[in-house]
Parts: C-alpha cells; sequence; structure tokens
C-alpha cells in the first residue's frame, strides 16, 4: 500500500488470494465471501472492472454517488477515491488489472483512454446498466473464464485476450448519450491531462509545465480543454486540489496544517483562502459540517 496518510492507497498486491503473486492481473468472483482488510474509502494505482448480477447498495465514486442496480458494471481508473455499501446477497466478478499489463503487446499505447468509461472527461463514472440478458450471459462467461485463469494458472496471453474482449464489449453496450467520441487526438490529449493530474497534483506544477510533459504549448492545452471540456486547464487543476481537500477533511484526522502541507501549499492562509474561493467555506467549517451529516 502506497502511503498516505488518511486515504488509503491501495496496490494490486492488497488484493492478492497469495502473499508475493507477482502477477499484474487478478481476476475473482466477487461476493459476501470476497474479505479483503481495506479501508473505506480508499484509492487504487490500478484499474478496475467491478460486474455485479446480483444485490444493492451504493458506489461512492470521487463525489458521486451510483445506486448499484444489477446486472451492472463499474469502472475505475487509477487515483479514483471510492466507497462501497452491499447487501449481503451480492454476487458478481471483479478484474483488476494494471496499464502495463493490459497495454504490453498493443501497439496503440492510448487504448486504455480511448475507452469512454477510463479518465472520463466529464469525471463522472456512472455504471453500465446491462438490458438484454443475452449481453450479461456473455460477460459472465468471459469473467467465469478469467477466474479460472487465476486457479489454473494459464498464460497471462489468454487473461489479456479475455479482458480485451470484456472492455471492448462494454464500450460496445455504454449508452451514446453517454459516449463522447474520445479517440481523437484532442480527447486523449486532455485525458492524457487528467492522469497526469492524478499523478502530480500534489507537486503543484504550472499548466506550463503540464504542457511541456505533453509535448503541446501551454496555449494549445488550454484551448483544447477549454473547447472539450468547458473548463479551462487551471479549472481542472483546481478542481482537483479542492477534491482532495475535501477528501483529507471529511475522512482522514489530519490537521488543516498539515493537509496544506501534503498537498503543497507552503502558505496555509493561502490555503484556506484557496479552499474558500472556490467551497464558500473555510477548511474548518467544511470539515465540522462533514461531521455533522455523517
Amino acid at each position: 500500500m502506497a502511503e498516505h496518510k488518511g486515504i488509503p492507497i491501495y496496490s494490486l498486491d492488497k488484493f492478492k488470494p497469495v502473499a508475493g503473486s507477482a502477477l499484474p492481473f487478478q481476476v475473482e468472483v466477487f461476493d459476501a465471501n470476497r474479505h479483503f482488510e481495506v479501508q473505506y474509502p480508499h484509492r487504487h494505482d490500478f484499474f478496475e472492472v467491478l460486474f455485479l448480477t446480483q444485490g444493492s447498495g451504493i458506489h461512492v465514486i470521487d463525489s458521486n454517488e451510483y445506486e448499484i442496480k444489477p446486472p451492472c458494471v463499474f469502472f475505475l481508473s487509477p487515483g479514483q477515491t471510492h466507497k462501497l455499501e452491499l447487501s449481503k446477497d451480492v454476487d458478481g466478478y471483479i478484474f483488476l488489472f494494471t496499464a502495463e499489463f493490459y497495454l504490453l503487446d498493443r501497439s496503440n499505447k492510448n487504448k486504455l483512454l480511448e475507452f469512454p468509461f477510463f479518465f472520463n472527461l466529464k469525471q463522472e463514472n456512472p455504471p453500465l446498466l446491462l438490458a438484454e440478458e443475452s449481453d450479461t450471459q456473455f460477460l459472465k462467461g468471459l469473467f467465469r473464464q478469467g477466474a479460472k485463469v487465476m486457479e489454473e494458472e494459464k498464460s497471462r496471453e489468454f487473461a489479456n485476450s479475455l479482458l480485451d474482449l470484456i472492455l471492448n464489449t462494454c464500450e460496445r453496450l455504454y449508452p451514446r448519450e453517454q459516449r463522447a467520441i474520445e479517440k481523437g487526438k484532442g480527447h486523449l490529449m486532455v485525458k492524457r491531462f487528467r492522469e497526469l493530474i492524478e499523478e502530480k497534483y500534489q507537486l503543484n506544477l504550472s499548466i506550463k509545465q503540464y504542457a511541456e510533459e505533453l509535448n503541446v504549448t501551454e496555449n494549445h492545452l488550454t484551448h483544447t480543454v477549454k473547447e472539450l471540456t468547458g473548463k479551462t486547464s487551471k479549472e481542472l487543476v483546481f478542481d482537483k486540489q479542492v477534491l482532495e481537500i475535501k477528501r483529507l477533511l471529511k475522512h482522514s484526522d489530519l490537521s488543516v496544517s498539515e493537509i496544506s502541507m501534503q498537498l503543497g501549499f507552503k502558505d496555509q492562509s493561502y490555503f484556506s483562502k484557496f479552499f474558500k474561493k472556490f467551497t464558500g467555506q473555510t477548511p474548518n467549517a467544511y470539515r465540522e459540517e462533514s461531521l455533522k451529516s455523517t
């Protein structure tokens, strides 16, 4: 587990049934018998596909809350915070994997970013709701085969092919009204920008530095982000910072000054003014209100 006091960040190893397993993926049945000692909310440094066929509950991803209505599929990108509240009759499958595992033998290294459900430009993660029984059974068969791969220690290539089929099937079934045409160069750049923000938000990089990481000009980045998201580049960075501040105020015991330091704000006074500018509340007021609502 990566160290991040307050909200834990888990690596794939945490979810391995066999300690020390080096496999860069994990597929298994997801039911009441599946138990790992993890804290909620938490985040991952890997991708997750959660296919639920039975049960009910709530899935909170970042600041969005979704009701669980099986059969449905949830998707999580690295860095996202989530919390699950599930009924005891929950059933389904889960596929966890690293980007390196999926992209290893693919010439298109942007493939994961091209899927509409990873690093969504609208910063939303609605589940894929399955309407046809045939689609549910088809996906169930793929996940079932994936679980067998784990049991029988078959090749990684087979598991990789199953994952590819699962992701492409889900993309085909994803509702058109929720699916942007995200394979264009501009869309991929903005998704990569969001990915970089997840990786580097604590460094307080300038937009120019982000642009250099993406090998584009600052003006081109700002123009494309504004065109595709309706927000400026700075606003996306600020949104991420405010979201992280809220998470730590609500889910950690860190003091306001400790949160300020952890997120790269050298001046606590500026940190408080920054947060109030975007929320209308001081950090302490937000924390007090959050505690009352829990």
